[in-house]
């Protein structure tokens, strides 16, 4: 259930003075992350059925990840209506999206149910975006420090409520999450298939006119690159000393680029409004 805005006088926008969560999720640059945690998230048999029998995945493999990320963004900069909204289309989705696997897959017989809506499924889809979240912003941004990046993954838990996901199921704290999301690609039921597989190639290889190819090249190695060394093997994706040497290129040029960039170009723009009203708010109050 999506939480119901009670009083809608209430300020909409959020301070950014002292959120870590804030600082990460306004970087345009984590979006360099989207495909990692695609993968991520495919990887799992069950949420890789779902997405394949009930999406447009192969025409629109980012679609799904920009609904997650709309949902995201109207949690951390935009006005609680907003959010509420984005949080009903997802919800109203997923209501629709379940069904049994056709083929056994790792820990999974064939005839293994799936729902969109169970928790787990869920979870491991949010930890997905965390994780990468915060992968991405230590590469390419700055690092953060560990007391730091324990505020980034509880502000992110506690933002987690409304897409259905009970807090209780959250582990307490960032290494107990660092061990879930190692342990389920590990020893649990993270398992690439021949289905998963087949869903990479349409997010390595989207229908993109010929003048961007470049450029999406360039973005599978960032994809490839940062995800963990087991599921890079398991879905069948070549790594060497050349693409690594051009991934670390890509880190070097992008920390050295960023700070360049005007807030037009470099923050995500929910986050830009939300910044501007703030600004506005606090200016307003001081006279």
């Amino acid at each position: 259930m999506v939480p119901r805005v009670r009083d809608q006088r209430k300020r909409w926008y959020r301070s950014p003075v002292k959120s870590v969560a804030w600082r990460v999720n306004r970087e345009r640059v984590i979006l360099l992350g989207g495909g990692r945690a695609l993968l991520m998230q495919i990887a799992h048999p069950l949420v890789a059925a779902g997405v394949a029998e009930h999406s447009r995945f192969k025409d629109d493999p980012f679609g799904r990840l920009s609904r997650t990320l709309e949902a995201m963004f109207a949690i951390a900069f935009g006005p609680r209506l907003e959010a509420a909204g984005a949080y009903d289309r997802i919800n109203r989705v997923h209501a629709h999206v379940k069904g049994k696997l056709t083929r056994a897959c790792g820990i999974y017989p064939a005839g293994t149910p799936y729902d969109a809506r169970d928790p787990q499924l869920l979870l491991w889809v949010y930890a997905t975006l965390v994780d990468t979240a915060l992968l991405v912003y230590q590469r390419y941004v700055q690092e953060l420090t560990p007391t730091e990046r324990e505020q980034y993954y509880q502000e992110s838990v506690r933002s987690a409520a409304p897409f259905g996901i009970p807090k209780s199921m959250f582990p307490a704290d960032l290494k107990s999450f660092e061990r879930y999301v190692d342990h389920m690609i590990h020893r649990g039921p993270i398992k690439v298939g021949a289905l998963a597989r087949k869903l990479a190639q349409s997010v390595l290889h989207p229908k993109v006119p010929f003048p961007y190819r470049g450029a999406l090249e360039m973005l599978n190695i960032v994809t490839v690159g940062l995800l963990p060394e087991k599921l890079r093997k398991e879905f069948g994706f070549t790594w060497g000393l050349g693409r690594q040497l051009l991934l670390d290129a890509s880190t070097r040029l992008i920390r050295a680029a960023l700070p360049l960039l005007p807030d037009f170009l470099r923050v995500v723009p929910p986050a830009r409004r939300a910044e501007e009203m703030y600004l506005h708010k606090a200016s307003t109050s001081k006279c």
